[in-house]
């Protein structure tokens, strides 16, 4: 009798991931297409936002004066709704986007990154036309009804005026990434991983402290598997961080909360400019279903990625598949950093 033909094994699909969520790529999704990294102001009288929960990735560094900015990073510009209100660029987002290329939406720049976009020759996307490629609204309200607002809380763009920019200014959209992906993601044909192991600890409510006066505090809500964000108000505490474009409440699957020095840059203390140090790499806590484990992390110079290790310091550490609230906090904030359980009359 004839031997029967071995049954061909069957060919792996390949891995397809997108690039800020490590999701599988759908019909939808804009391959080859460079991100684009919007800075949003986050003064109390610029909240609420609009657009902030359409981010992969949101980022949140300190600046001078002890406040935050929030650098939404998106993987398609082209369909975005009202975004804003839109602030100014700091360095310490951009040595972020930089490896990857990103487009970077702002309104204005500090010396600092003046001197980074001609010394690394990075196409820079700056929205300084108000009126061409955004508008104001002078009339808008913040969070406590007031109107009247500073300029600075009143610029927006959107995925159409973005689109006309791009035209207008030639820009190069394109970048293949191929199978990169801006953190170490689990495959997303694999279950989730769960933080197990004698470095993991509760972390159903976490508390990142900026500054004395900028704290923004992410509840898990276990039924979701998601943390929900809430911002510090002075006297009101703290109030659930909302998009205005849906009234949504800003969720994120995954919480990172890296530690590193942060001062004022010596030559620019007129101005507190902050500099944030990236050179050495640090420690900080990788947050997910409701359980926080110790990690460190490297990055380098502005061309170097971001990555995040094991406590080996070598070894890749892979965080699941999903949207991502990314914080850089000065050390001088690490004792104010908290992850707790939830008490009961906090659900």
């Amino acid at each position: 009798a004839a031997t029967p033909e071995p049954t061909p094994e069957p060919t792996p699909e390949p891995y397809n991931a997108q690039l800020l969520t490590g999701y599988e790529k759908d019909s939808s999704y804009p391959d080859n297409q460079r991100p684009v990294a919007i800075m949003f102001n986050n003064l109390i009288d610029a909240r609420p936002q609009n657009g902030l929960s359409d981010a992969e990735i949101v980022v949140e560094i300190k600046v001078e004066g002890g406040i935050t900015r929030f650098m939404g990073i998106f993987d398609d510009w082209s369909d975005l709704d009202k975004i804003g209100p839109i602030r100014s660029a700091r360095d310490q987002y951009l040595k972020l986007i930089m490896p990857w290329q990103m487009l970077y939406v702002h309104d204005g720049q500090s010396v600092v990154v003046d001197y980074m976009v001609r010394d690394y020759d990075y196409d820079e996307f700056n929205l300084k036309q108000v009126g061409s490629f955004a508008w104001r609204e002078k009339d808008r309200y913040n969070w406590a009804g007031k109107t009247n607002l500073a300029t600075e809380h009143t610029e927006y763009t959107d995925g159409e005026h973005l689109a006309d920019y791009i035209t207008d200014q030639g820009v190069d959209t394109f970048r293949d990434y191929g199978e990169s992906t801006f953190f170490n993601f689990v495959d997303y044909r694999e279950p989730a991983r769960q933080l197990s192991g004698d470095e993991v600890t509760v972390a159903e409510q976490v508390t990142v402290q900026h500054s004395s006066s900028y704290r923004t505090r992410l509840t898990y809500d276990s039924s979701l598997n998601l943390y929900y964000m809430s911002q510090y108000y002075g006297k009101s505490g703290y109030l659930d961080t909302i998009d205005q474009n849906n009234d949504q409440q800003l969720a994120f699957d995954n919480v990172v909360v890296l530690f590193t020095d942060i001062y004022t840059y010596p030559e620019y203390r007129e101005k507190d400019l902050q500099y944030v140090d990236y050179d050495f790499g640090g420690y900080g806590y990788y947050i997910y279903g409701g359980k926080a484990e110790r990690i460190r992390w490297v990055k380098g110079v502005p061309e170097q990625a971001l990555r995040l290790v094991q406590l080996d310091g070598s070894t890749p550490y892979e965080i699941n598949c999903g949207k991502t609230y990314l914080a850089v906090v000065d050390l001088d904030e690490f004792n104010n950093f908290s992850c707790e359980a939830l008490t009961t009359s906090e659900g």
